[in-house]
């Protein structure tokens, strides 16, 4: 090989050499810069601080708390009492459009938002009351299990609920059929009935806290 053609194949080889070293470089340099993008978009966030991912709190809606139907008519049935030892009992039957506001809780032994709201609905009552509203507040049992109930009734403080009307099965359509339920109803529900002894709500489901000024706002005065 002449020298001159050594001197030319030394050079290419060369610069091919320092195309590839450049070549590397850059991938280098570019694998640097998106690992530096990355920390960076993430280093805003310091040491044991959460990612700002926090959301506005849910407001929750006021729910409609009278069901729509038919025309209701308070119940015409007769009911039974079941008293715990020691207990007043309660009159009968259950008095209709006398003048007074009459609240109707269905509610059963078995049943956990039953028995877990009782002491918020006897707490309004008492707040109506103060208010001038004009109320009964009258639990209706639609236990199975007589027992279960006797023995819900006798566990209760004395402020609690010690005594209820009760509609055993079979004799539960007279007193249910009026209000637009089955004679077997999602419990709880509760019915208002006015002095003039209108239906004026009927409400499926446990009220809860949130509740309460809606549900004022239902007793109004008699016209």
């Amino acid at each position: 090989m002449s020298v001159g053609r050594a001197s030319l194949c030394a050079a290419l080889l060369m610069l091919a050499q320092c195309e590839e070293t450049t070549s590397t470089a850059q991938g280098s340099a570019a694998v640097r810069e998106r690992s530096q993008a990355i920390t960076g978009s993430t280093s805003l966030v310091g040491p044991g601080s959460a990612p700002s991912t926090t959301l506005p709190p849910r407001v929750k809606s006021a729910r409609k708390l009278c069901l729509d139907g038919p025309e209701r008519r308070h119940p015409e049935g007769r009911i039974e009492v079941v008293s715990a030892i020691g207990a007043a009992t309660l009159p009968t039957p259950i008095a209709f459009g006398a003048g007074k506001w009459l609240w109707l809780n269905l509610w059963a032994a078995w049943c956990g938002p039953c028995k877990e709201e009782m002491p918020r609905l006897m707490s309004w009552r008492r707040a109506l009351e103060k208010d001038g509203v004009r109320v009964t507040l009258a639990f209706v049992s639609l236990d199975d299990d007589e027992r279960e109930m006797r023995r819900f009734l006798s566990s209760q403080p004395e402020t609690g609920v010690r005594a209820t009307y009760w509609l055993r099965e079979g004799k539960r359509e007279d007193w249910l059929t009026p209000l637009g339920l089955t004679v077997a109803p999602r419990l709880p529900v509760h019915a208002l009935v006015s002095p003039r002894g209108d239906v004026a709500c009927v409400i499926d489901g446990a009220l809860e806290e949130a509740d309460f000024p809606q549900f004022k706002a239902l007793f109004k005065p008699a016209g």
